[in-house]
């Protein structure tokens, strides 16, 4: 009778620091709408994404006349992320570019380096490392001092570094996005790297239903602003996009309206020059649905 309380007690035990060593989700999806969550897909699984960003909703160039910028296809990405490890993901993807960089083949990689644990003071937050590489293949344009103009594959590249700092607390969960661009051309009186501070919010609304938010503040030196504006009479505009997420089952599907004509890191960040303000956000959406592609051998037991 002894030993049996005794194995009851350490049941109970193991089940009790199981349960309180329990990892958080705080995001859903890799992505919350512009910004990089800290999910991994998990060894053996892989996710398959589409997002579509439309023309203005308003502004100039939207309205009525263009339906709300449901006739413009501005850019469209299409991604498979596959888990290599339990906190190791590869990511493969082609956009089709909303300036004069386009046919972007892009590689990343994201590392989970901690993961938020329930009543676990050791793991207060999820961490994670992501970088991409991003080549253009579209043909390099004659003209010189154009975004264009690269001659060679190293000028066609670009790159982006993300630390990623995530928790939930309560229902909300917050993060974090500092995040290093860096490319192999730029015009003259551009940068050639930025460095943008990133942050997201999600807020459950429904079991399923999740609003979702995400911002970036990139710093462009002064120089590099006048210079487009009295040149090109271009400025610049910090990337926000809000949305709903819709969660069901292996699916996950988001209605997005942001500011940036771009998907990729690499382009918005240096390259967002439409406002809210002036009615030059869209419709956007992801979908995303995941595959197991492998699975593990259980190892047999040993005699």
């Amino acid at each position: 009778m002894k030993r049996i309380l005794t194995l009851a007690a350490f049941s109970c035990t193991v089940s009790l620091t199981a349960q309180e060593k329990k990892p958080v989700e705080i995001f859903t999806s890799q992505k919350v709408i512009n910004a990089n969550t800290t999910q991994t897909v998990g060894k053996g699984q892989m996710e398959f994404k589409v997002t579509h960003n439309f023309g203005d909703i308003a502004g100039d160039f939207g309205g009525i006349k263009n339906f709300f910028g449901l006739d413009n296809n501005v850019d469209v990405r299409i991604a498979f992320q596959t888990g290599i490890g339990k906190k190791f993901d590869l990511t493969f993807a082609r956009s089709k570019g909303a300036s004069k960089q386009q046919r972007l083949w892009e590689m990343g990689l994201k590392y989970q380096l901690m993961q938020q644990l329930e009543n676990d003071a050791s793991h207060p937050l999820s961490i994670a490392l992501y970088a991409n590489a991003v080549i253009a293949s579209n043909t390099a344009t004659a003209t010189p001092n154009q975004d264009h103009s690269y001659k060679g594959i190293s000028q066609r590249t670009s790159n982006a570094f993300q630390l990623i700092l995530a928790r939930k607390m309560g229902k909300i969960s917050l993060q974090l996005n500092p995040t290093f661009v860096t490319r192999g051309y730029s015009i003259s009186y551009d940068q050639k790297s930025f460095f943008s501070m990133g942050g997201a919010i999600r807020l459950p609304l429904t079991h399923r239903l999740n609003f979702i938010m995400d911002y970036f503040h990139t710093f462009r030196s002064k120089e590099s602003k006048d210079s487009f504006r009295l040149k090109e009479n271009v400025r610049f505009y910090n990337p926000l996009g809000v949305g709903l997420e819709v969660v069901t089952g292996r699916h996950v599907f988001h209605l997005n309206f942001t500011n940036t004509t771009e998907i990729v890191e690499n382009r918005f960040i240096p390259r967002t020059v439409t406002s809210w303000g002036k009615g030059q956000f869209r419709w956007g959406f992801t979908i995303s649905r995941q595959f197991t592609v492998w699975k593990e051998k259980k190892k047999k037991p040993t005699s």
